[in-house]
Parts: C-alpha cells; structure tokens; sequence
C-alpha cells in the first residue's frame, strides 16, 4: 500500500477548535536534510494527540516547534490561533509546560523549589505559590510533607519524573508537551505512571502533545494517534481506528505489538 498524502489525513480545515496548528511546515537543517516536509496537523483542545514514529521521524522536531525552540523553515506553527512568531518566545514557553525522559530537575533545589520555579520566574504572590506547589505535588502522589525538602538525588528515577510532571503543570499551562518521559524507567515503574498519568488527564483535560515510540503507549493514553514517517504525517488516528489500520507502516507497529502481547500469553 502506498503512503498516504496529506489529503488522507484531518488538518486543521477540519477542526473547529484547536490549540495547535500545523500549517504546510517545512524545517530543514541543511539542503540534503529534510527533517519535516508539507507538514499539516490540527491538535484539538483538551486532548492527548500521541506523535509515535521511529527516531529521526520528526517527532521531537514537531515539539520544539510548537515551543519555538526551533522555527519553521517555512509554513507556520500556530499556538492558541497566534503564529509562534508573534509570541514573545519566554511568554510562549511559560504557556506550555514541558516534560522530557530525563526529567531535567535542577539538582542544588530541593523538589519544593524545582517546582515552584516557574510560577516564581512569573511573580506569582507567595501564598498562592505554596499552595500551587502541594496541590500539584499532591496530584503527582508525593505529598508535600514528606517529599517538598528533598533534592532529586534522594529521589527514585519515578518520583523525579513526578516531580518533573509536577513542574510541568506548576505555572497552570492550557498546554503540556511531553517527550518521552516514561523512556528511561523500568517496566514496572512505567505502567504504573501511565496509569496515573492517564487518571490525571482525566482530571486536568489539558492540550498534550505527547511523543513515543511505544505503539502500547500510544494506544492507551491517546485520544488520537499521529503516525509520522520520514518527516511527514502518515496517518491520523483514534486509537480503534489505529488497530484496524491497513496502512502497511502501521501495520509494522501492530505486527510488533501483538507479537509482544502474544510473547505474554504463552
């Protein structure tokens, strides 16, 4: 089966409500290196829109565009119906929370501190600050009692990760990025934070954009599934909808999926 075109797939002419959009993007790092291509993509409000691809799909890319780490070679990002570039790039980024696998706690602060850092860099009263720090370390389960003193060395690898995703929504972003950041941690560990991530979105109903690799992943925290492929948007998927995919790269994600369920069973 050939690759669908980007006329296959939702853009943004058919969302009436998105918070991101994807408009024709290219961004090329050299003449010979196209990392994205005609990129098309509407993100709706309040959902969790799962970028699953291989490494160098493009995934991360899409990302740092979205927070203006990086800018389109051409066509246009747009954040909240606003062009990336028209937003002050510190204002965008304190817009958007962001959670990646190596958790990136500053490790001289304690966990109160790490968190409290973003509405602290908005000037947030203090009273307001502290509150926020124990209801959004109470949402993450570490009460802030017993974890709010501690420096992330004294934490395990899925607590910091908490306290990564407690830092992330501190500063109450509409917006939440997310690049991999169950990677790097043992099985165990991992399903138990999909599980509670996959509650507290429940809860919070933020925009997530929310990168992996793990078709699994992808199918269980999803309410859509973005197959990219060599810089472009393969497919655009609800996770049912994604299972009975015919397309032959997809395919490839479920055949291997299903052989690691079937590897399970027996």
């Amino acid at each position: 089966m050939s690759a669908p075109t980007q006329s296959h797939v939702k853009t943004m002419s058919d969302e009436t409500d998105c918070a991101i959009e994807f408009s024709k993007v290219g961004y090329t790092v050299a003449p010979d290196r196209v990392v994205l291509s005609g990129f098309d993509l509407a993100i709706r409000r309040g959902e969790t829109l799962m970028l699953l691809g291989r490494s160098g799909s493009g995934k991360t890319t899409c990302l740092k565009l979205i927070n203006r780490l990086l800018t389109p070679s051409s066509g246009e990002v747009r954040v909240d119906r606003r062009s990336s570039r028209d937003w002050d790039p510190i204002q965008l980024r304190r817009h958007i929370g962001y959670a990646i696998q190596d958790v990136g706690l500053f490790p001289h602060y304690t966990v109160w501190q790490n968190v409290a850092l973003v509405p602290r860099l908005e000037k947030w009263a203090k009273r307001r600050i502290v509150s926020r720090v124990e209801e959004v370390l109470d949402l993450v389960g570490l009460p802030a009692q017993e974890f709010a003193a501690r420096y992330p060395s004294e934490l395990s690898g899925g607590q910091r990760q908490r306290v990564g995703l407690a830092r992330a929504l501190a500063a109450e972003p509409p917006i939440l990025l997310m690049d991999e950041p169950f990677g790097a941690l043992d099985p165990i560990t991992r399903a138990e934070l999909q599980l509670e991530f996959r509650n507290l979105q429940e809860k919070l109903r933020k925009t997530i954009v929310f990168v992996t690799h793990d078709v699994g992943e992808a199918l269980m925290l999803g309410d859509r599934i973005a197959l990219m492929d060599a810089g472009r948007l393969r497919s655009l998927d609800t996770p049912d909808e994604f299972l009975a995919s015919q397309d032959v790269v997809a395919q490839g994600y479920l055949a291997a999926f299903r052989a690691g369920y079937q590897a399970l069973q027996n």
